[in-house]
């Protein structure tokens, strides 16, 4: 008995350590910090975390992942943009400039990137503005393989805890848009296969306008 389980220790290791030697960290490059020094007044009502300027963990994922929105088709439920063109979003330009800021109008909005083929997605990575340190209101990621999001939706992050959005109420903390960091948000998604990624907000603790910098979604591509 002894000995079985001394081998089902040694089995259980020996698939612990090829799983890991089959991760890597994704291949994320975040822009550069558009702030340095931590700034004095910052939104109080707020669920999120105290800003930080520490760096967030390498993230790790299946060899092979890649940041499959680059250069894909952006749509949104808001045709009146203030500024911007939605193809920036995917651009992969993520530097804290005016010109690379898309923003939507007020209310509920939405932007969508069709990845054009189902694919095990692993991460998205989100930048709002973030040249100072803000707090965007139901923030909400979905993710499906209907262009419609009326069936298969899988629901990866919601912060709005008091349903203002009539999505459902979310169990996840608001969080700072970091210009100590410039790290973006970055959601874990766990090998959900789908085509379509959905990200609502509803202004901010700064404006009641809707902007974004850039989406990134990581995962592997379809053979």
């Amino acid at each position: 008995m002894r000995k079985l389980l001394i081998l089902a220790a040694l089995l259980a290791a020996t698939l612990q350590r090829a799983a890991a030697d089959d991760l890597a960290p994704i291949p994320l490059v975040l822009p550069p910090p558009a702030m340095k020094g931590t700034p004095q007044a910052l939104p109080t009502n707020t669920t999120a975390l105290p800003l930080t300027s520490d760096a967030r963990p390498a993230f790790l994922a299946p060899k092979g992942v890649v940041n499959l929105a680059l250069n894909k088709p952006v749509s949104a439920s808001d045709a009146n943009l203030i500024n911007g063109d939605l193809k920036q979003i995917t651009d992969g330009k993520k530097e804290a400039f005016d010109e690379n800021v898309v923003t939507l109008r007020k209310g509920l909005r939405w932007i969508q990137i069709d990845l054009q083929s189902e694919c095990k997605l692993y991460a998205v990575v989100i930048w709002h503005e973030f040249d100072k340190p803000i707090v965007y209101r139901d923030v909400i990621v979905q993710l499906s393989d209907d262009p419609e999001f009326k069936t298969g939706v899988q629901t990866i992050f919601n912060n709005d805890q008091l349903n203002t959005a009539g999505l459902g109420v979310g169990t996840d903390r608001e969080y700072f848009e970091n210009p100590l960091t410039a790290a973006g948000k970055l959601i874990e998604v766990k090998g959900i296969q789908a085509r379509y990624v959905r990200c609502y907000s509803k202004g901010s603790t700064d404006n009641a306008l809707n902007s974004y910098i850039e989406v990134e979604v990581y995962g592997q591509p379809a053979k």
